[in-house]
């Protein structure tokens, strides 16, 4: 039996933006904030100051987060209004240029030419500009860059990732501070790296173990240095 009708697909690649994001910023957010604690608690500090140390970490990082990406994303918003600008102006000074310019990259494809050329008339009545962007530029309303929403995922994604430390460190007796921070820090890592895989359809396994080595590396780091300046002062 035949299914005519049209089913939804999806894909993979229709997560990997938001999820490098979210991946990117979680990760960033237990990393930074765990080796912080860690490091401060290395140096021998009381409890207190350590909790202290990591609500700083976590507002300091999160609103860094979100500047960087605001300011990153901003420059990419500009570059594809600059380009979208100079795409605007070809297509009112010349038409029949882009038109071909248009068909030639679907003849490129392997269009007939003259089906690449109906296409492109066809495309140019309907929004010649996005046509144009789409083929040319790469850009989209999907694709296009939005600095502002960017900079609050990045913010909350590593606020919501700093948060984990945190919480290891208010519940965990003083005596077992330090090692409550670093086993619960490290699973959560290896939760995030096994989740993130499982979403985009990568090798759990190999995920899992990237993801851990590089945290328990910088937790490692940070408590030795932690600790070297502790017992120096």
């Amino acid at each position: 039996m035949r299914h005519d009708r049209l089913h939804p697909e999806r894909h993979r690649t229709e997560t990997t933006s938001w999820l490098r994001a979210a991946v990117l910023g979680a990760n960033d957010g237990i990393v930074s904030t765990a080796s912080l604690l860690l490091g401060v608690a290395a140096a021998s500090v009381e409890p207190g100051a350590v909790l202290t140390t990591g609500v700083a970490g976590l507002v300091a990082g999160a609103m860094s987060m979100a500047a960087g990406e605001y300011v990153s994303v901003s420059s990419q918003s500009d570059s594809e209004q600059a380009d979208l600008a100079r795409e605007r102006a070809e297509l009112h000074a010349d038409p029949a240029h882009e038109h071909e310019e248009l068909a030639g990259i679907y003849v490129a494809r392997g269009l007939e030419p003259a089906l690449a050329r109906t296409v492109a008339t066809q495309l140019m009545a309907h929004d010649a500009l996005g046509a144009h962007a789409l083929e040319e530029l790469g850009i989209s309303d999907h694709s296009v860059a939005r600095p502002l929403q960017a900079a609050l995922a990045s913010a909350a994604s590593f606020a919501g990732g700093a948060a984990l430390p945190l919480l290891c460190a208010l519940l965990v007796p003083s005596s077992m501070l330090m090692p409550g921070i670093a086993l619960g820090s490290l699973a959560a890592l290896l939760l995030l790296g096994a989740g993130a895989a499982r979403i985009g359809g990568a090798p759990v396994a190999r995920a899992t173990w990237r993801v851990g080595f590089w945290g328990a590396l910088a937790m490692g780091v940070t408590t030795a240095i932690g600790a070297l300046f502790g017992a120096a002062l």
